[in-house]
């Protein structure tokens, strides 16, 4: 057979309109192939397009955070600070009264009655907002904790070593150490 007909399955030739169907099924396969790609392309595209706002966003929020985190923490500093100055203000009244009744007495145990009672009210409000002397005297040197200014000799053995005197207190707020303690030793 040398016809240039397409064969059936049953090896005879087929009719031209036959022909034409079966190249025409063969084109719509091309043709939905096509289709498939340009489906599967535009799918993709509608995807790319959607993960680029989901990306665009997630970083406008991102910074959006950033922003109000930054304006919170500086809002809460001024609070902070406004918290202790209002709870100063009594002791800072005391001051005054105390100055006012003070003025031109020449009583000194009024002078000392009034310092005693304005200190006892500062110690007392600032140990409720968490500051703590600490207890240096007599007591290991630590260089976490204390700075020595200056060595003495040791008034007596049991002092060798340790802390003689305290210049300057050391103070804990919390936990934190926020001030050394200035001592001096004994050799």
């Amino acid at each position: 057979m040398t016809d240039d007909k397409p064969m059936n399955p049953d090896d005879q030739p087929l009719t031209d309109s036959a022909a034409d169907h079966t190249a025409g099924e063969q084109d719509l396969g091309t043709d939905a192939a096509t289709a498939g790609a340009a489906q599967g392309a535009s799918r993709a595209e509608a995807e790319l397009a959607d993960l680029k706002d989901k990306y665009l966003r997630l970083a406008a929020e991102f910074e959006n955070y950033k922003r109000r985190t930054a304006k919170e923490r500086t809002d809460l500093f001024k609070t902070a600070n406004q918290e202790l100055m209002v709870a100063l203000l009594p002791v800072l009244d005391d001051f005054d009264r105390a100055r006012q009744h003070t003025q031109g007495a020449t009583d000194p145990a009024a002078l000392q009655n009034a310092l005693d009672i304005t200190y006892n009210k500062l110690n007392k409000t600032l140990e409720q907002k968490g500051l703590t002397p600490m207890n240096a005297k007599g007591g290991d040197f630590d260089a976490e904790l204390h700075e020595a200014i200056t060595q003495i000799p040791a008034p007596s053995d049991d002092l060798r070593g340790k802390i003689v005197d305290e210049i300057e207190k050391g103070y804990y707020l919390g936990d934190k150490v926020i001030r050394h303690a200035k001592v001096i030793l004994g050799q």
